[in-house]
C-alpha cells in the first residue's frame, strides 16, 4: 500500500502506514490546537489536525472541501466599494 501524502504549502507530508496512528494524531492536533492561548501550542494545529482527519472520515473530508470552495470564491469576489 502506498503512503499517504499531505500537501501542505507546496510540499508533501508523508503521513505515518497504521490508520490509528493517523486519527490519533489528527485528534490530538485539534485538541492541542483549542488550547492554543497556551505557549508553544497555537490554533494552527486545528486546520492541520483536521486535514490529517480528513483523509480518514468522509464528513471531515466533506467540511474540509466546503471550507475550500467557500475560500476560494471569497478570495476570488471583486471587492465591494
Amino acid at each position: 500500500m502506498p503512503r499517504r501524502k499531505i500537501p501542505l504549502f507546496g510540499r508533501e507530508l508523508a503521513m505515518p502506514q497504521s490508520r490509528r496512528l493517523r486519527i490519533a494524531i489528527g485528534m490530538l492536533l485539534v485538541i492541542l490546537g483549542i488550547l492554543g492561548f497556551l505557549p508553544v501550542l497555537g490554533f494552527w494545529m486545528v486546520p492541520l489536525g483536521v486535514l490529517i482527519l480528513s483523509y480518514e472520515f468522509a464528513t471531515v473530508r466533506r467540511f474540509r472541501r466546503r471550507s475550500v470552495v467557500w475560500w476560494e470564491r471569497r478570495r476570488k469576489r471583486p471587492p465591494s466599494q
